[in-house]
């Protein structure tokens, strides 16, 4: 299945790999250091809920594995749209939750680093992130749902399907939006290769006609023509 892609690995990987799983669940786990911050990048339509919880692990060497952070330990999260605007940048505990609706479709950047810089925290040098990212109708707690609106099980059954459809035409105008900006993309290439090659068809014409000048200037002093 689809899984978030740390920025460095996004990077080196290219954008091919950078498929969404929209309407999806991902979850992971990754090392991070006192001022080392760690970047993913997810494709999300537009007017779309993005849910994401986190939990941290210090390295205990006396016990040789991960336990739970203290208190004072806490993660810094930013998101980022695709014009790079900062949609959120808040401080969370050891363990968070946080929540935003994409407005812009497109490549999101979602950013965590510890906020703590107390070397003592950090026992050993790693701690241990787990991250869980919910989007679209994953996001909704249909139990809760159901129990608010006093729905039956057929009508919750309807409830998601619609909520499901929902998100596939979202999924869908975004698909379009991608075909529109790759079209344009192919476009604006193909148009300026075209000039190019025109450019260097008049710059062959132009040195041609300008050899030929010169040699028969060449040969007029030498009296040969």
């Amino acid at each position: 299945s689809p899984f978030l892609l740390p920025q460095t690995l996004v990077t080196s990987a290219g954008p091919f790999l950078l498929l969404s799983w929209i309407s999806s669940i991902s979850a992971l786990y990754f090392h991070i250091g006192e001022t080392e911050k760690k970047c993913f990048i997810e494709e999300i339509p537009d007017e779309t809920m993005v849910i994401g919880k986190y939990r941290t692990q210090l390295w205990d060497k006396q016990s040789g594995s991960f336990l739970p952070a203290t208190p004072g330990l806490g993660m810094h999260v930013e998101i980022k749209d695709p014009d790079t605007k900062i949609i959120l940048s808040r401080q969370y505990g050891s363990d968070g939750r946080f929540t935003f609706t994409s407005h812009t479709p497109g490549e999101h950047q979602i950013c965590l680093h510890s906020n703590s810089t107390k070397m003592a925290l950090f026992a050993g040098g790693k701690l241990r992130v787990h991250l869980d990212i919910q989007v679209g109708e994953h996001t909704n707690n249909y139990p809760e749902i159901a129990a608010k609106d006093k729905l039956t099980e057929l009508q919750l059954r309807v409830r998601q399907l619609l909520d499901q459809v929902e998100q596939i035409q979202k999924e869908q105008n975004y698909q379009r939006y991608r075909e529109e900006r790759f079209r344009m993309t192919s476009e604006s290439t193909n148009q300026r290769v075209l000039w190019w090659s025109i450019t260097q068809t008049l710059i062959l014409i132009i040195t041609g006609i300008w050899q030929m000048k010169h040699l028969k200037s060449f040969f007029e002093a030498k009296k040969l023509v």
